[in-house]
């Protein structure tokens, strides 16, 4: 399936995800309709526009305010969003060539909300579900033509954050998930591709942090503040600037196995021992970029090159952080 260089896009569920996916195709220069599928009388749907595109016009004035944008564009960017009711949504829906279906996660919700899509969407237009709930395996059952169905994950504010998990299903065309990527890169955002499997990629991740950090601080080993400020500094700090398993391989394999086995011992088994993949690459020895091969092959890479990279990357975050200092700052501290 192509992907034609601007599509008609459709969002349906008025809530927060659909308004932020509407700025964030809105900005592209994509026309986006923000369709509310839920029966009102009219004096609600009147009430809730008015809600959606204020909040939407706000949050464009604050990007502009921060100079992401210059003020005067905003009008044009506004024009390309609209808001549809109920009425007028099936009319909205058969322009659409991309259908980002964002109703509240309850399963009844979702199979009503992809029974009425279906209906008036057009045979070839994609069908993307946004929860971060339920697995497309289970919602492919809902949608006809169900080769053009993904998951289609996006990290709130939905503007503002690059990354978008795209999950298929067994049956979804290799021709949708190129189509969907390709759009969502034109759009500056960054998709990754990922397994139908709970928690996607980053829920997952983060799941296990902030239970950690909740924690930490359950246990009285440090502050919320403390915690906060060690997260964004030395945790996210690091991560933005090299990807998790990239770090492994970075740092080594054997760091990870040896810090696990610690941790597990020392706190608690289930929560920190390594999995079997870490101690397979260990007997293997798959440690990682000083042997050439860990979760990532080396062979042929300019390893100063990459060390070079990868420090580049960090000094970057200093400098966005305005933590990057001359030498010898402390001989001559800011008046």
């Amino acid at each position: 399936m192509s992907a034609p260089a601007l599509q008609h896009i459709a969002a349906v569920g008025a809530g927060r995800m659909g308004r932020g996916i509407a700025i964030a195709f809105a900005y592209a220069g994509h026309q986006v309709a923000l369709i509310d599928i839920k029966p009102r009388t009219p004096e609600a749907t009147a009430k809730l526009e008015s809600e959606s595109l204020a909040e939407i016009a706000s949050s464009l004035r604050m990007l502009a305010d921060l100079g992401m944008f210059d003020a005067g564009q905003l009008p044009a960017i506004m024009a390309r969003v609209r808001f549809v009711g109920l009425a007028d949504a099936p009319a909205a829906l058969a322009g659409a060539g991309v259908v980002f279906e964002g109703v509240p996660e309850v399963l009844d919700g979702k199979r009503d909300a992809f029974a009425f899509i279906c209906e008036h969407v057009r045979a070839d237009a994609i069908v993307a579900s946004t929860t971060s709930t339920f697995l497309v395996t289970d919602l492919a059952a809902f949608v006809t033509h169900p080769e053009r169905l993904l998951n289609a994950h996006w990290l709130n504010p939905a503007y503002i954050v690059p990354l978008v998990e795209l999950s298929p299903h067994p049956g979804t065309s290799v021709g949708v998930v190129d189509a969907m990527k390709a759009m969502l890169e034109r759009a500056g955002k960054v998709p990754v591709v990922c397994a139908a499997a709970p928690g996607f990629i980053v829920p997952r991740l983060q799941a296990l942090i902030m239970n950690e950090a909740a924690r930490m601080i359950e246990q009285g080993i440090a502050t919320a503040e403390e915690i906060d400020k060690a997260t964004r500094y030395g945790f996210g700090f690091r991560f933005a600037s090299i990807g998790v398993v990239e770090f492994i391989d970075f740092g080594g394999n054997d760091i990870l196995y040896y810090a696990s086995r610690y941790l597990a011992q020392a706190i608690d088994p289930a929560r920190f021992a390594p999995p079997a993949i870490v101690e397979q690459y260990m007997e293997e020895g798959r440690i990682g970029l000083k042997t050439g091969k860990g979760f990532y092959d080396y062979t042929g890479v300019d390893t100063d090159a990459y060390r070079r990279d990868v420090l580049g990357r960090s000094l970057g975050m200093l400098r966005h952080l305005d933590l990057l200092r001359a030498p010898g700052a402390a001989l001559h501290p800011k008046q």
